[in-house]
């Protein structure tokens, strides 16, 4: 399986606000509706880094009630194949692409979904990956039952999901891309 990191290509891969102080997170958020109005990523609301914050921590102590020993306090994200939603994104779109090979799996969960709407509660169409954080053997699973959201909806039409999304709670396996980020600071 094939995951997908996009990211701005000024500002380089494996760049997390969640590893920032909210007061950092706050003005990198500002600074982009503001130098940046017409991107996806200026469209979040106000409340975007409590929030996020909010569904880190249960995306964190989900993965620590499946056995999980997190590496790090919130995770790398990625999408499980190539997803054209995330392709506008940002002003300039790249992308990183790992191989779950070549990653420690018991590190690595997923939701069928933007965690976001799969845990906030007010998603209740009853499909059983709601609320549910899974390991590697049990979202290919749920991708072999339903399919990738991202082919059957890609616009949002049938539901909130239209990618699957992984989170990375180590750094291992990323050392290239995480060198990287190291240089730009």
């Amino acid at each position: 399986m094939v995951l997908y990191h996009y990211y701005e290509q000024s500002t380089g891969p494996l760049r997390s606000i969640s590893d920032l102080s909210d007061e950092e997170a706050e003005n990198v958020l500002r600074r982009i509706k503001t130098e940046k109005p017409d991107i996806f990523l200026s469209k979040r609301p106000e409340d975007y880094v409590q929030k996020r914050r909010r569904f880190e921590g249960i995306l964190r102590n989900e993965f620590i009630k499946m056995g999980g020993r997190p590496e790090r306090n919130t995770p790398h994200y990625f999408v499980v194949e190539r997803c054209p939603f995330f392709e506008k994104w940002y002003e300039h779109t790249a992308f990183i692409t790992v191989d779950t090979s070549e990653l420690d799996m018991s590190q690595v969960t997923f939701t069928y979904g933007d965690s976001h709407p799969t845990f906030s509660g007010n998603v209740k169409d009853g499909k059983e990956y709601r609320n549910r954080l899974y390991d590697f053997a049990g979202i290919q699973k749920i991708i072999e039952k339903y399919g990738l959201p991202q082919i059957w909806n890609p616009d949002f039409k049938y539901g909130p999901e239209c990618y699957v999304e992984v989170q990375v709670w180590t750094d291992r396996g990323l050392e290239k891309w995480l060198k990287t980020v190291l240089e730009c600071m």
